[in-house]
């Protein structure tokens, strides 16, 4: 699903409505946007709902989980410089 597909279909919906997603911010993976459906809230007040297509994409991009604050921001450990093998002479 596209942006523009995503905005199309949101805006024949209650504008005022909040948008909830379900995902695992402990194993966060991407997926494709699926279905959009409009509920009621356990006051009655319209929500909309994005479900996953199915389709699992991969991890997600570092970036976005540190974003989204499911992940903390990481930098990779200075690692040392490999010692270098020198050919041996008169073999």
């Amino acid at each position: 699903m596209t942006v523009g597909a995503l905005i199309d279909h949101l805006s024949t919906l209650d504008r005022t409505a909040p948008v909830r997603l379900a995902f695992n911010p402990f194993f966060p993976m991407a997926h494709r946007a699926g279905e959009v459906v409009e509920a009621r809230d356990e006051n009655g007040k319209p929500v909309v709902f994005l479900a996953d297509s199915g389709d699992q994409l991969g991890p997600l991009p570092p970036q976005v989980a540190v974003r989204l604050t499911w992940q903390e921001p990481t930098v990779a450990p200075a690692r040392p410089r490999r010692r270098t093998t020198r050919p041996s002479t008169g073999q």
